[in-house]
């Protein structure tokens, strides 16, 4: 690697997270004037990352080290590997759903190594929820067989030619979607954090580990939409994306305003229900098509 593409890198990452961070705190604005509350500046989840930094690393007495630091560094592995493999076209797209899927390991592992109950009981709903999501191998599954390619160049450039996949694949877009919506904070389908287990994985996490997960999650959420994007909208440039991330970013903020936390059987039932619906138009495609 030469220091071109190394500066780039940094400015991505840089960049990535300045957005996602913007994005998020777009999110808890629109959702408060929908509450008829005031809400937060929209720069507000960025300070709330950097104030992190500025406070003291927390041990919980019953925290497992090094368990407990090493899952909020993973998350920030996890997310830039997806970034990066993202932004380069020439990547495969199962590659990058392979790196979500590892967010469940940190998710896992952050809420039992804190020993809190609390974190428990959100590392062990992380695992709950993951059969909600695996299944999403099958919108990918569906891109392939439409596009004979799962590099995400060759599927922006299908695009080009033959329109956006999201009106020939709507039912596999609706269930990527969905996945935006459940990564989305305060989202219906977010029993992983949920307010009834305070901050769910996250409850025993402070200082600098925090920031760590807070920049993951912010990179995490820019790289899913662009992700969307790119599959269903042919549009690969990160910079183009940006009006198409604000919408997005739009709808899912009423949604998650206007919908209150699901329990979680009735969260994985209906995931599992649209995932369903997801490999039954795979099977017609590949029986009738």
């Amino acid at each position: 690697m030469d220091f071109n593409e190394f500066f780039y890198l940094i400015n991505l990452t840089v960049y990535a997270f300045l957005i996602g961070s913007l994005l998020l705190g777009l999110h808890r604005k629109i959702m408060a004037k929908i509450q008829l509350r005031p809400g937060p500046p929209i720069i507000q989840y960025l300070l709330h990352t950097l104030k992190f930094y500025f406070k003291e690393i927390t041990f919980p007495i019953t925290a497992g080290n090094p368990l407990y630091i090493f899952m909020p560094i993973l998350q920030i592995i996890v997310w830039l590997s997806a970034l990066i493999l993202a932004v380069k076209l020439e990547s495969s797209l199962l590659i990058i759903i392979g790196l979500y899927v590892l967010q469940k390991i940190v998710e896992h592992g952050c809420g039992l190594s804190s020993g809190s109950p609390y974190g428990k009981l959100g590392g062990v709903r992380s695992v709950f929820s993951a059969a909600a999501e695996i299944p999403l191998f099958a919108v990918v599954s569906t891109v392939y067989i439409v596009t004979n390619s799962l590099i995400i160049s060759d599927i922006v450039s299908y695009q080009q030619i033959h329109g956006p996949l999201i009106l020939k694949l709507p039912i596999s877009a609706f269930a990527f979607f969905i996945l935006l919506v459940s990564k989305a904070p305060n989202s219906p389908f977010g029993i992983v954090k949920g307010k009834d287990i305070v901050s769910g994985y996250l409850t025993e996490h402070f200082g600098l580990l925090a920031g760590l997960i807070y920049i993951g999650d912010a990179i995490a959420y820019f790289v899913l939409l662009w992700l969307f994007i790119a599959i269903f909208l042919g549009i690969s440039n990160i910079f183009l994306a940006l009006p198409f991330m604000i919408l997005i970013t739009f709808i899912i903020s009423i949604i998650n305003g206007l919908t209150p936390l699901l329990a979680p059987h009735h969260s994985v039932m209906l995931q599992i229900t649209i995932a369903i619906v997801v490999l039954l138009d795979l099977l017609h495609r590949v029986i009738f098509l």
